[in-house]
């Protein structure tokens, strides 16, 4: 028995030594396992820390890493003098950074800042909400530095600036059409700073910056590429003759309350353009102005038929195939004259008339008699070589070709009209460059808008002596008895010839609208400067090319030749004072077909 109960306390003993309790195991198993995280979070440490160590450094930039751009400034326009036509001028952008001022919304009432940026306190947190996505959103585009520092001085979390360029015209609306105007992004949008956009406006320069978390930069880390400021422009405009033609065809379109005008002035020895002007015009400057309407560069959008200015070009052809002199005579009838059932008309009864006297007078019965001496396509060959029916490849948005047909046959109306200029249409460019051939020793020249040190290579279009000979009948042009004494100018002997054409209106001549020009250039002893003067549909009494287009050349001549240091040409005793000049206007009996076949009285 005592040996049972012995036995059987043994047994209790080594029982319990075996079993163990279950708390202990749990506190094994929670410490394993912390043990094990542990062990990994330090080995993924050291990974970072040591072996892969730019991991938490890109995690942090991806995160406050921004690229910056520096913008270039926009390249200067100059004129053939280095007069400044179009410059930039360094202004401040005020942005945002929407997070931030949606956090501190209760923050900051925002009265100030709001008062400086001209807007309410809602209209800032609805911007930002919109654009609480980004980290960039600009609440005011280019604003004068005085104003910025003023609100950068308020240091209002999330608020910053950033330099910007904005472009400026010191010409205003004299150069508009010339030279366009740019976007609030610097890109250029009209004219020539359309055409010349890319060369102008640079490349920005790009850095890696370190942003806080509001936007504002701790740290430039690395210049990625270099500013590359925009290439300077030089034109041969000089801003002297165009401000000069500006003023002068603004008071033209005014007094005669004309649709529109244009002027063009070229150099006559080597095509640069000197002036190019346009009305309506616009200001550049004032964003409001910016509509569409008003961009055209009628100088070398707007096509109209030539009328009697084209007159030169008709006897010059003829005098070169040695079909008539100067003083050939010409039968120009009793002011009409037919062509099978179509009907000619001279503003008066001239009678036998010579050559000269066909220029002179703007005769077009004798101007159609005389391209009938010839064939059809030596007419339509000599305007294509005066560059009528192409454009002269300027590098300006918009220009035209005009309309010079191309036929196999052509009826003999067609042959006779276009001697005076109807059944074709030009610009005024197109028109200008022209008269070079009759200013330049009938030699024609590509125009252009830069400045050059050489004059260009030209085409021959008609002999010395044949222009010379066509020079002193535009001369005659201009004299008391001529169709333009209007268009002289004191001390300088001119040329020149006017012009007064119908306009066709949806397919239509138009009885009482007109085209008044002038084509001209000086001094005719040694020709520098070509001027055209086209004014749209003037209203009122006057409307002859030599009554409204005159006076603008003669006025715009007169500053361009004394711009331009040229010597008189002319002695003081063959100075007239100009005669008012009398044409008599067509009849209202005139009929209609009449009318449609009838040129202008030039």
């Amino acid at each position: 028995m005592a040996r049972g109960k012995a036995n059987q306390t043994t047994d209790r003993r080594s029982q319990k030594e075996v079993v163990v309790p279950v708390s202990t195991w749990r506190y094994r198993v929670v410490g394993l396992v912390f043990g094990t995280i542990f062990v990994t979070f330090a080995v993924r440490a050291v990974h970072l820390q040591v072996i892969d160590n730019d991991y938490l450094q890109s995690e942090g930039d991806a995160r406050y890493l921004r690229v910056q751009k520096e913008e270039p400034t926009r390249g200067m326009i100059l004129d053939r003098n280095n007069q400044p036509l179009a410059i930039s001028t360094p202004v401040d952008s005020i942005w945002m950074h929407p997070t931030t001022i949606l956090r501190q919304q209760n923050e900051y009432s925002y009265e100030k800042l709001t008062s400086l940026l001209g807007i309410s306190r809602n209209e800032l947190l609805a911007r930002a909400e919109k654009a609480k996505a980004k980290e960039f959103s600009y609440l005011k585009r280019q604003i004068s530095p005085q104003l910025a520092n003023q609100i950068l001085a308020l240091d209002v979390p999330g608020i910053n600036s950033v330099r910007e360029y904005k472009r400026y015209y010191p010409a205003g609306p004299v150069l508009g059409h010339v030279l366009g105007f740019t976007n609030i992004d610097n890109e250029g949008q009209e004219g020539l700073e359309l055409s010349f956009n890319e060369s102008l406006k640079g490349q920005p320069g790009r850095t890696h910056v370190l942003h806080d978390r509001v936007g504002h930069v701790v740290e430039y880390v690395e210049q990625l590429s270099q500013v590359q400021h925009g290439e300077d422009i030089k034109l041969s405009i000089d801003a002297r003759i165009q401000y000069l033609a500006y003023r002068h065809l603004q008071a033209a379109v005014k007094k005669h309350n004309a649709a529109s005008a244009s002027l063009v002035a070229l150099d006559a020895k080597t095509g640069e353009i000197l002036a190019m002007v346009s009305m309506p015009d616009f200001n550049p400057n004032d964003r409001a102005e910016l509509k569409s309407t008003r961009f055209r560069n009628r100088s070398i959008t707007d096509s109209f038929e030539p009328g009697s200015t084209v007159k030169p070009f008709t006897v010059a052809m003829a005098l070169e195939e040695g079909v008539i002199e100067p003083q050939s005579i010409i039968d120009a009838e009793q002011g009409f004259f037919y062509i099978g059932r179509s009907r000619i008309n001279d503003t008066k009864a001239l009678g036998e008339i010579t050559v000269s006297d066909v220029i002179k007078r703007s005769s077009n019965i004798g101007a159609a008699k005389i391209a009938m001496k010839l064939p059809a396509r030596d007419l339509y060959d000599t305007y294509r070589a005066l560059g009528f029916g192409q454009t002269n490849q300027l590098k300006l948005p918009g220009e035209q070709r005009g309309i010079l047909a191309k036929r196999k046959k052509w009826r003999p109306i067609e042959h006779a009209t276009m001697s005076y200029g109807y059944g074709l249409s030009v610009n005024t460019l197109q028109l200008a460059r022209s008269y070079i051939a009759l200013a330049n020793d009938g030699v024609i020249l590509p125009v252009t808008l830069s400045p050059l040190e050489e004059p260009p290579e030209g085409e021959r279009v008609f002999s010395k002596g044949v222009v010379d000979q066509v020079a002193l009948m535009l001369e005659a042009a201009v004299s008391d008895s001529g169709t333009a004494p209007q268009a002289r100018v004191d001390q300088y002997r001119v040329g020149g010839k006017t012009g007064t054409a119908h306009k066709v209106l949806n397919g239509r001549y138009q009885d009482d609208a007109y085209m008044s020009l002038f084509a001209g250039f000086a001094p005719i002893s040694d020709p520098e400067v070509v001027l055209v003067v086209a004014i749209d549909d003037p209203r009122g009494v006057d409307y002859y090319g030599g009554l409204v287009a005159a006076p603008v050349f003669s006025a715009v001549m007169a500053g361009a030749l004394r711009f331009r240091d040229v010597p008189p040409d002319a002695l003081e005793s063959e100075q007239k004072e100009p005669a008012k000049l009398m044409i008599a206007r067509p009849t209202a009996s005139m009929s209609r077909a009449s009318q449609l076949q009838s040129g202008g009285a030039g």
